[in-house]
């Protein structure tokens, strides 16, 4: 291999296997709920009753309620525990600090006439800001799961149809951050490294 093809190996973005795995985990399951959740949405839409407007069958996941709810809270199990460990291992490999947002990226967001770097400072902003929102999906979702040991969170929302509101506004929320957070991607590195967060 000569020097440049040796240079252009070393420059390809690379990934850790972990973050392949929660990349993939986390889109299967997205997927899923998403799908699921529309199947459970279809049988008393949060926005005008029973009569209002239905998503069509291709977008459904469970073929009915009941077989909705199967698919929505097992694939939350799997989207919950892999949120969790994945934040304990940018944790302790302190990824974290590479990650989200930190004092630095404020101030280059402000002054900073670097579009390379501003891009890296707003990459950072949409990888923060996402996380109170996953959490919510999350903290809703249990309080829809078990209303009854969860009433305490029904009653933060203050009604059970607050409550389907709140969590189903998550749900366009993180699809319009994977959708940022992809072009950020492409932005500061390419499409080679959007195929290393899964190859």
């Amino acid at each position: 291999m000569d020097s440049s093809a040796a240079r252009k190996s070393r420059s390809q973005p690379t990934q850790a296997l972990p973050a392949k795995i929660f990349h993939w985990v986390n889109i299967t399951s997205l997927l899923l709920m998403i799908g699921s959740g529309l199947q459970i949405y279809n049988a008393n839409p949060v926005f005008g009753g029973r009569g209002g407007w239905h998503f069509p069958p291709f977008f459904l996941l469970g073929g009915w309620l009941a077989g909705g709810r199967h698919w929505h809270f097992a694939a939350m199990w799997f989207f919950a525990l892999n949120l969790l460990w994945y934040g304990v291992y940018i944790f302790i490999t302190r990824r974290w600090q590479r990650r989200f947002l930190g004092a630095n990226d404020i101030k280059a967001l402000q002054v900073s006439q670097n579009p390379k770097r501003r891009n890296y400072a707003w990459h950072r902003f949409v990888y923060t800001a996402i996380i109170p929102i996953l959490l919510l999906a999350i903290f809703t979702g249990l309080g829809m799961y078990k209303p009854a040991q969860f009433h305490w969170i029904v009653d933060i929302f203050g009604s059970w149809q607050a409550l389907r509101i709140v969590h189903f506004i998550t749900v366009p929320t993180v699809i319009i951050f994977a959708v940022i957070h992809s072009l950020l991607s492409l932005k500061v590195g390419g499409s080679c490294l959007i195929e290393s967060m899964f190859w």
